[in-house]
């Protein structure tokens, strides 16, 4: 399993947004975010290969219960069943970050599904993949099988009110979806860009009743790896 990274921080997003976690971050993406804040997983993958005993070895190592599976997009890889059927015999709690185009068959906490809407899709500079992207980001037999299947959350990147307009569309497709695990997140990763998302779209959750959700480790760190 190729690995970018593996370090301890403190979630900064959904419902554990300040728990301390161990971060694994899969290197290798099907989807290629126009907003991508992490290309070092998805446009241009860095990293090495471990087995699932080298980052169970390396998880150990760090302190918190609590493990994030991160991306990248971590359902493309195999190797993640054995890895979560590991992390389970170990007691630790498995969060899974997804965007809702892959299943596997796995142990897992709570799913934290982060569907890509129309914002994501990317520029015409980047033909090839702005035609793979459109035909992959939007799964609907792979979401109800997670909602039905695991503990969820579910995070939608917005930046403009057409964004959350999909949002409402997205939720009419999928009614077995609990509105109240449902949270619109600012795009941007800097703290004034997510300042002037947030003014808007914050009281606009109030309204719809859903849950909004910053990026808590961006007003904590700033945009570093590691955190």
């Amino acid at each position: 399993m190729r690995v970018a990274e593996i370090y301890a921080s403190i979630q900064g997003e959904g419902f554990l947004t300040g728990t301390p976690s161990v971060f694994v971050r899969a290197s290798g993406c099907n989807l290629r975010c126009d907003y991508c804040d992490t290309p070092f997983a998805s446009w241009r993958p860095e990293g090495d290969d471990f087995s699932v005993e080298e980052i169970v070895a390396r998880i150990e190592g760090f302190a918190p219960r609590h493990v994030v599976l991160t991306g990248g997009e971590p359902m493309l890889f195999a190797e993640l069943v054995p890895l979560c059927n590991c992390l389970r015999e170990l007691d630790r709690h498995i969060t899974i970050e997804t965007a809702g185009t892959l299943f596997l068959p796995l142990p897992c906490d709570l799913m934290s599904i982060s569907p890509k809407l129309a914002n994501s899709v990317p520029t015409a500079a980047s033909a090839r993949w702005r035609i793979r992207h459109q035909q992959t980001r939007h799964a609907p037999d792979v979401i109800h099988q997670l909602v039905a299947e695991y503990a969820y959350q579910f995070k939608f990147v917005c930046a403009k009110p057409i964004d959350v307009e999909e949002v409402l569309d997205y939720l009419d497709e999928f009614p077995e979806i609990d509105r109240e695990r449902v949270m619109l997140m600012p795009q941007g990763t800097e703290p004034s860009a997510l300042e002037t998302v947030s003014r808007w779209l914050e009281p606009y959750c109030q309204e719809q009743q859903l849950g909004f959700c910053p990026r808590r480790q961006i007003e904590w760190f700033g945009m570093v790896r590691g955190t």
